[in-house]
């Protein structure tokens, strides 16, 4: 199994997730420069890791995805492959066009960087199809741009087709506004595109999976992506 983490400038978590994959879980796994108009149909998954690409100036991931590897994304998602944005990286699906919504300023205009609850709401894609014997996961976030919003069809629209994948709760499952940490519109956490191949999330699994850590959720997210198609 071969996977791609993307690399943007200012991409800060790009070691993070190559340290989970490669040397937890042993994948085969690649850096690709955003400057390189890669052919990416050799992986078996891609991931957009978390940062601040191009300083987060204009709108975050508003830059990036004019950075000639997307086209290269773009293309390998709309063939079906899998693709997962973390934090930065869901912003950049987002303004991609491959992911629905719009990511603003968190509701307190200010960085939050905390462990939180999210319950998943759907086992059946490739990136939560092993967390069917644990629904809620405590997982890192790390964001200021964090608040998710969609228009009302939009939102309908996702709601219709199962793609709010995660949302934001308390240690129980519960979802209320005082779970929410960044007012993000229903509580949303993760979203996927109606094929279910491409998915962004705000929180950071890849800060808990090393077995060295307590927490220990966020090996669930790759588990999922790692399993044959």
């Amino acid at each position: 199994m071969k996977c791609a983490i993307v690399v943007f400038p200012g991409s800060n978590c790009d070691h993070d997730c190559y340290h989970i994959l490669k040397h937890v879980f042993e994948i085969d796994t690649t850096w690709i420069w955003h400057k390189d108009n890669a052919d990416l149909d050799a992986f078996d998954f891609v991931i957009l890791p978390g940062g601040f690409s191009y300083g987060d100036y204009l709108r975050a991931g508003a830059i990036s995805k004019f950075s000639p590897v997307m086209k290269a994304v773009v293309h390998y998602a709309n063939k079906g492959g899998r693709v997962l944005g973390i934090c930065n990286g869901f912003q950049i699906l987002v303004e991609s066009g491959l992911l629905p919504g719009a990511l603003m300023q968190n509701r307190s205009q200010k960085f939050i960087c905390k462990s939180v609850f999210t319950r998943v709401e759907a086992t059946d894609t490739p990136f939560t199809n092993q967390c069917t014997a644990k629904p809620v996961l405590k997982i890192p976030i790390a964001h200021h741009d964090g608040n998710y919003f969609a228009s009302d069809d939009t939102l309908k629209q996702m709601q219709d087709n199962n793609q709010v994948l995660l949302r934001y709760c308390d240690a129980t499952g519960n979802v209320s506004d005082a779970a929410n940490p960044n007012g993000s519109l229903d509580s949303i956490a993760g979203v996927a595109n109606a094929q279910k191949n491409v998915m962004g999330m705000m929180p950071h699994p890849e800060r808990s999976a090393d077995p060295l850590w307590p927490d220990l959720d966020g090996q669930l997210i790759f588990k999922s992506l790692i399993q044959p198609r």
